[in-house]
């Protein structure tokens, strides 16, 4: 019985050093497009434009530009206000009167005291 192989690996075998890192050797093929601090050539995923357009395509544009922000504008504010609104009935609903006690007259304190 004393001669039985054990399956304890031996100390050596356990003490295993990792392999030493692959080596980089700094040279990127044009097709990749990942970002180093000095690629081969610079990307651009929207190139700009080679010259600037004509004066009534950027008028036409100024245009479009300017009534699409004033119609988000308005969305907005007209949001806000609808919630302003709702959160105020909703308030006057749980509450079961002015939720605002700012509009309380000075005549309505004097009522509750009882003077």
């Amino acid at each position: 019985m004393a001669n039985q192989p054990t399956n304890t690996p031996n100390f050596t075998e356990m003490s295993h050093t990792p392999p030493p890192p692959p080596e980089f050797s700094g040279e990127i093929s044009a097709g990749s497009k990942t970002r180093f601090p000095n690629p081969p050539e610079t990307y651009f995923p929207n190139r700009p434009d080679p010259s600037n357009p004509d004066p009534v395509t950027l008028r036409e544009q100024w245009r479009f530009a300017t009534r699409q922000y004033g119609k988000w504008y308005s969305h907005a504010w007209g949001t806000a206000i609808l919630a302003g609104i709702s959160f105020f009935a909703l308030g006057w609903f749980i509450k079961g009167g002015n939720p605002l006690t700012s509009f309380k007259h000075a005549d309505d304190d004097h009522k509750a005291k009882g003077d």
